[in-house]
């Protein structure tokens, strides 16, 4: 069985910061409670995944240096 595979329209980084600001948006129209706890929690959890993702793509490009 072969794997159905296609190729993203946007980089992963764009992708979670969009997804962050939408859901920012969402929960600023929202009252407080568990729905808007959740989409800024959500908004902040992909914050922090495209920030790892930036810090470990540039670490990942670079030669690795000899140790001795």
């Amino acid at each position: 069985m072969k794997r159905r595979r296609f190729k993203q329209q946007l980089s992963l980084q764009d992708r979670l910061a969009s997804f962050a600001k939408t859901a920012r948006e969402l929960a600023a129209l929202l009252p407080p409670g568990a729905e808007k706890d959740e989409l800024l929690r959500k908004a902040s959890g992909a914050d922090t995944a495209d920030w790892l993702n930036e810090s470990l793509g540039s670490t990942a490009q670079r030669p690795l240096k000899a140790t001795r």
